[in-house]
């Protein structure tokens, strides 16, 4: 499953330094404005804890990680609905992103300048998302005069289309996201016709220096009020330390993480509470060759999970046997739990859940 998260934020709130902690790609970081032109992208495994523990008991030869794909966007400025700066292209680049990550600065570093002269997390906030939503209120008035034109000869689609977009424009007109309208279960078809930038996945990602990883300032907690109104997620990182964590071994990552007293790194948390907001899962199949991390959506039955690894293998589905991850490992594997009475036979209407270790029968 593509999953693709777009790294959003003002110029020089340490974007590009994130994207360099976690994907290790090299994107150009320099003190100036839009050195980032064209977006960065980098795949980048999804740590799991889990599949260790399985590859050993399966004697795996290779474990294979879910991943996810990071875009590291320009920077975005005052009017870039309207042009400024690269706001066409930061625009065009964003629209293709499954969730968005919105890197925030609450650092003081005189050294690396602010775009408008000061760190104010609120207004950096305020910019960006008055920006997206101005350029979807400008193509939301537009689809809206030509879809007008369609529902005068009476189509009911087309004038269902017409009222789900004035409500659309209503709310945009508010300066609030579309991410925030109460839908019916008609309007949450129809809306997946478009795609409103403000209509994404936003995961607010707090930016801080070094001595505060692990605490919190006055400028995380707005930053954290904001995600909260708005119904989003929230995260605080420290890009300098993902930096030093991604040149680390995993043995020495893992000391340092405990050095620092945090649970996991950035990318990891941004990782998860991603998944979280996207409403994905992952399950997990095991034996000599591999130890692997499928990714699905949450309330996926099993034909439509065995579809991940091969269609063939949804087509023909016959049966899973499961076993939940807990149970396989306190009994050693599947033969234990089997013994036990542990494993399960589930059929095509099985709604699959998190961590599930998986075999499917199919005939095709």
């Amino acid at each position: 499953m593509a999953l693709s998260i777009g790294i959003v934020g003002l110029p020089n709130v340490g974007k590009s330094t994130l994207f360099n902690a976690i994907t290790n790609a090299g994107a150009e970081v320099q003190n100036y404005p839009f050195c980032t032109i064209d977006p960065n992208t980098g795949i980048v495994p999804i740590h799991d804890s889990r599949l260790p523990v399985l590859a050993k008991m399966s004697k795996s030869k290779e474990i294979i990680y879910s991943t996810m794909e990071f875009v590291d966007i320009a920077g975005l400025v005052k009017g870039a609905s309207k042009g400024e700066g690269l706001g066409n292209k930061f625009l065009a680049n964003i629209r293709e992103v499954s969730a968005i990550a919105h890197v925030v600065r609450c650092f003081k570093d005189e050294n690396v300048t602010h775009v408008s002269g000061t760190v104010d997390p609120e207004s950096d906030i305020e910019t960006i998302n008055l920006e997206l939503i101005l350029a979807d209120l400008e193509s939301a008035e537009k689809i809206l005069a030509n879809t007008q034109k369609k529902a005068k000869c009476g189509d009911k689609e087309q004038i269902a289309h017409c009222a789900l977009l004035k409500k659309i424009t209503d709310t945009l007109g508010q300066n609030k996201p579309v991410r925030e309208l109460v839908l019916n279960e008609e309007e949450k078809v129809l809306i997946k016709t478009y795609s409103f930038l403000t209509n994404k996945k936003v995961i607010y990602v707090a930016n801080v220096g070094e001595d505060m990883i692990g605490s919190s300032n006055e400028d995380t907690k707005k930053v954290k009020k904001i995600a909260d109104s708005h119904g989003d997620e929230f995260a605080v990182i420290s890009a300098k330390i993902e930096e030093e964590l991604s040149a680390l071994s995993e043995d020495e990552r893992a000391e340092y993480l405990k050095d620092l007293g945090i649970e996991c790194s950035g990318l990891d948390l941004i990782a998860r509470k991603c998944f979280d907001l996207l409403g994905l899962q992952t399950y997990l199949t095991t034996g000599e060759k591999e130890t692997r991390a499928w990714t699905i959506k949450k309330g996926d039955t099993a034909p439509i999970a065995a579809g991940v690894i091969h269609t063939d293998f949804e087509r023909g589905f016959i049966r899973a046997n499961i076993v939940g991850y807990g149970d396989f490992v306190a009994n050693n594997g599947w033969l234990g739990a089997k013994e036990k009475g542990l494993l399960r036979q589930e059929g095509k209407s099985y709604i699959m859940k998190d961590g599930d270790i998986v075999e499917f029968l199919f005939n095709v």
